[in-house]
């Protein structure tokens, strides 16, 4: 069954239309002493934001506290502790075996989040080639000794693509691709991400004009401050940290809404300074989301506005459904930010 899939930027109403589409998507109303429409498993959740695989990180993250999902079962929220520092190759292996899982129950799997590598890490070939220690350091003693730039004609010799692409001045990913081939027996291209689906699946993107997603972002923040926003982190933070709770480890404290906070409780800016860059740091993440999605040309693109957008929507996994779908670049043209 094909996958749908709700990206986007922050703010523009993804989760929201993921709920309506499972609903709409699962067997539907069932007639008094009527059991599932025939053939249809109600349709499952699965959460693609990084942030929200966090356990006590609910209020920042905009996740849809339990007693909202509507009796839909909800997948990779609520994993991780937030000392821990998340892995995209660990979502990634967890995450398939959710669809895998959902698709054995003759489900719909609806993936909903804006964070692009995630969302890619899911859907498309993408591999996570590991490291090694060893190889490393090696390389890195070579690079000391002979000079990244013989590490690049090596390269080059062995991968032009990657070469060409990293250029001779990056040592580290000079580094990384070499470590790569000796790992995999590959080049380092054959490794990187491709526009390619691991499974069918169709994009639906959420579009806001400007004015129309800053008034989003605006009255979210305001929402998130008024629900308790500022205790929530001071729950999770630790005394260091201004808080009173276990700590935020390297990532969870990156996150926007939690590194604003922090940075108030370390005394170095005050609640309103804070509650203004959180404001601002959600629009500036906007913008970098529609950069990310809108490079994919296979996202179907719906006004995130529109009075219509459960109708459009159905109607964009329908004709995926039928394989009617507009070839990429043949589609109709989006909206972009600031238009």
């Amino acid at each position: 069954m094909i996958v749908v899939a709700v990206v986007g930027p922050t703010a523009t109403g993804k989760s929201d239309l993921a709920l309506d589409l499972a609903e709409a998507l699962g067997p539907g109303a069932a007639r008094p002493g009527e059991g599932p429409a025939r053939g249809r498993a109600p349709a499952e959740v699965v959460n693609a934001d990084a942030y929200q695989l966090y356990r006590g990180m609910d209020i920042g993250t905009a996740k849809v506290p339990p007693g909202e999902r509507r009796g839909i079962e909800h997948h990779e929220l609520d994993l991780l502790d937030p000392r821990e520092d998340s892995s995209v190759a660990r979502y990634q292996s967890a995450a398939r075996a959710d669809l895998d899982a959902i698709d054995a129950r003759g489900a719909r799997a609806v993936v909903v989040g804006g964070s692009g590598l995630y969302v890619r890490a899911l859907l498309d070939d993408m591999n996570f080639p590991g490291t090694d220690a060893a190889i490393r350091t090696h390389l890195e003693e070579r690079a000391e000794q002979e000079g990244r730039r013989a590490l690049h004609a090596e390269l080059a010799r062995r991968d032009p693509a990657a070469a060409d692409s990293i250029g001779p001045t990056n040592t580290r990913r000079i580094v990384r691709a070499l470590e790569v081939i000796e790992l995999t027996g590959a080049p380092y291209t054959a490794n990187l991400p491709r526009q390619e689906y691991v499974r069918p699946t169709v994009q639906i993107g959420l579009d806001c004009d400007r004015s129309a997603l800053d008034a989003r972002v605006e009255r979210r923040v305001t929402r998130m401050w008024e629900t308790g926003l500022v205790q929530e982190v001071r729950r999770l933070a630790s005394p260091a940290q201004g808080g009173t709770g276990p700590g935020l480890g390297t990532t969870a404290a990156r996150a926007v809404g939690y590194a604003e906070i922090l940075a108030w409780f370390r005394g170095e800016t005050g609640e309103d300074d804070a509650r203004a860059a959180v404001a601002a740091n959600t629009r500036r993440l906007a913008r970098k989301q529609m950069g990310w999605f809108g490079r994919d040309p296979r996202v179907q693109w719906l006004d995130a506005g529109s009075p219509t957008l459960l109708d459009d929507a159905l109607a964009v996994v329908a004709a995926a459904d039928a394989g009617t779908l507009p070839r990429p670049g043949d589609g109709p043209v989006r909206r972009t930010l600031g238009a």
